[in-house]
């Protein structure tokens, strides 16, 4: 463990990448890659144990309009989960092919200034739970981050506690394992580098410039952070498109490269016409449903703004149920709204 530890830059105290409970992406990953296929591939009951990315629920209507009051923040209500966003049918859909095609036409009017840029800004909603016979029913974590890099290496990093959909409302925040509610806005992490300092707080993926290649992109996102299983699947081309997402702000002509590399690995299907996003935003969501891992438990929504083709969000909900965490099939495991 000291020799991981030594060959991996991130600071274990601070930062993004700082050692705390696995996201319920990470706990998912890693759930993959140490149960592997067949029958038996079920979660370990541990006693404290966070699902992802980022990776919300469709069939908790009534969790999303439940009040929970944890300690922290007086006696008004945090609300717990979100529900899964709502597909307006009605009209032809855009396709990928279209939007691909559609986001290339802005790549080519883009500037030499209108390059990707290191860092990111996204509102997320992760589900956090535990496992065993006291354990707690889960919740879903609201934060705000903002990471940016400079050309000289200095840079910044943002973590804020709040949920857009109840402004002013106490939101719950998971303080390493102990939930409680905190007011709107409170700033969870807030941390200025001086010039020099990215190769110290940032990895090979963040330093990496992407490709405005497709299929070049998706050989960079496959080895940056496809992990064992590279990106074979959509799926885990999805997976490593949300990591790479919460490291680069991608400009018009990555965005084309991107859209033209989903519309290129199929599994993609177009659901409903458009869909307003947590944040206000309309877009055009297209589903993966196929295998996800050795669950095979999850559904993926990737959510485009159906004029450039630029990635609005990510919603990821369980298909299955998971007892041993109180969570029912149509939940809402992450949420990622990702802004310019």
């Amino acid at each position: 463990m000291e020799l991981l530890r030594q060959a991996d830059p991130a600071p274990a105290g601070e930062g993004p990448w700082r050692d705390r409970p696995l996201t319920a992406r990470a706990t998912a990953r890693l759930h993959e890659l140490t149960t592997g296929p067949g029958p038996s591939a079920h979660p370990r009951p541990m006693r404290r144990r966070r699902l992802v990315l980022g990776l919300t629920a469709a069939s908790l209507a009534a969790v999303a309009a439940l009040a929970l009051t944890f300690s922290g923040a007086g006696s008004s209500p945090a609300v717990a989960a979100p529900a899964a966003l709502t597909l307006h049918t009605g009209a032809p859909s855009v396709s990928l092919d279209t939007l691909a095609r559609r986001a290339q036409a802005a790549a080519r009017t883009a500037g030499a200034a209108d390059g990707p840029r290191r860092g990111s800004h996204l509102q997320t909603w992760y589900m956090s739970m535990e496992s065993g016979p006291r354990a707690a029913p889960p919740v879903t974590v609201p934060e705000e981050r903002i990471t940016h890099w400079n050309a000289d290496g200095s840079g910044s990093e943002l973590v804020v506690a709040t949920d857009p959909r109840h402004p002013g409302r106490p939101v719950i925040h998971d303080n390493d394992g102990h939930w409680q509610t905190v007011s709107d806005g409170k700033v969870l992490h807030d941390k200025t580098y001086p010039a020099g300092s990215e190769a110290r707080h940032s990895g090979l993926a963040s330093r990496t410039r992407p490709s405005t290649d497709p299929a070049e992109l998706r050989e960079q996102l496959s080895w940056l952070y496809g992990g064992p299983d590279d990106t074979r699947t959509t799926g885990q081309l999805l997976t490593a498109l949300s990591s790479f997402r919460q490291e680069w702000t991608p400009g018009p002509r990555e965005t084309a490269a991107i859209v033209r590399m989903l519309a290129d690995a199929g599994g993609l299907r177009p659901a409903g016409v458009v869909v307003t996003d947590r944040l206000g935003r309309r877009g055009q969501a297209f589903v993966y449903d196929g295998p996800d891992g050795a669950a095979n438990s999850t559904r993926q929504m990737v959510i485009l703004d159906p004029r450039t083709g630029e990635l609005l969000g990510l919603e990821v909900t369980f298909t299955k149920n998971q007892p041993e965490f109180r969570i029912r099939s149509g939940e809402v495991m992450s949420y990622e709204a990702w802004m310019p």
